[in-house]
């Protein structure tokens, strides 16, 4: 069963990107839930939940992920912490109002809640919780697979544009990061249980630094934000049935 795990940070299900949202049906604009939040002084990065959400039974939820804006936003609440409308807009580049609007989805689907401290638009916004996992293999009901489909892609596609910045900018680096880059590819015969083993490795390796996304004081002299992003999977074009011919010139097959 494949699996997706969207942290900021992605690891999704290594399906070819696909149309994401266009071939779904919109959601509609519904009043955001009730966020039950204390004062704003109660408002403390600890509150925020470090364990992904399961998004497997909730494929309305992954269409209304499944939106570039709305994962932008998702992303810039997760790294720089509460923001308004306002101050959200000027980081993914769209209008106040088209970020509200993709703030009140978020938060109808359980995302991001309200931070008091504002009204209006100038409401803060935080996020709920840090990362999403959700499955999509083919024994994942219809609707579940769809929507998880049309998410991993608008992920892989965000992986994309960041690492294409990079590209672009990486000279700006000093020497100790760019030495300090990963830039890796594997292929090797593994078993289905050896492959998730490695991805459970990999995420585990990752998480003791999720704490420093809520609590800067955790963050070591010379931190910056850092993305990585890994795709695991087996190749279709290799027969696993195929026995490699490795016999030389001068030896004949079996003998």
């Amino acid at each position: 069963m494949s699996k997706g795990y969207f942290r900021k940070m992605s690891i999704d299900d290594g399906r070819p990107a696909g149309a994401p949202v266009e071939d779904l049906e919109p959601l509609a604009d519904l009043e955001p839930r009730a966020a039950g939040l204390g004062a704003q002084d109660d408002f403390e990065p600890r509150d925020v939940g470090l364990e992904p959400r399961d998004l497997g039974a909730e494929p309305l939820a992954m269409r209304a992920l499944a939106h570039p804006t709305r994962l932008r936003l998702i992303e810039e609440l997760t790294l720089r912490g509460a923001m308004t409308a306002t101050e959200a807009a000027q980081h993914v580049g769209e209008s106040p109002s088209s970020c509200s609007f993709h703030l009140r989805t978020l938060a109808k689907y359980g995302f991001v809640e309200e931070a008091e401290g504002g009204t209006g638009r100038q409401r803060p916004w935080r996020v709920v919780r840090v990362g999403n996992r959700w499955r999509s293999g083919p024994e994942t009901p219809a609707a579940e697979r769809t929507a998880g489909e049309a998410l991993a892609a608008v992920v892989r596609h965000r992986d994309r544009e960041l690492l294409d910045d990079f590209h672009a900018r990486q000279a700006e680096l000093p020497e100790d990061w760019t030495d300090a880059i990963v830039h890796s590819n594997f292929g090797g015969w593994l078993t289905a249980d050896e492959l998730s083993q490695i991805g459970d490795e990999l995420i585990a390796m990752w998480k003791p630094y999720l704490e420093r996304l809520r609590d800067p004081a955790q963050r070591p002299a010379g931190a910056r934000m850092v993305h990585m992003f890994a795709h695991g999977f087996p190749r279709l074009d290799v027969d696993p049935h195929e026995v490699p011919d490795t016999a030389t010139d001068d030896e004949a097959p079996g003998a």
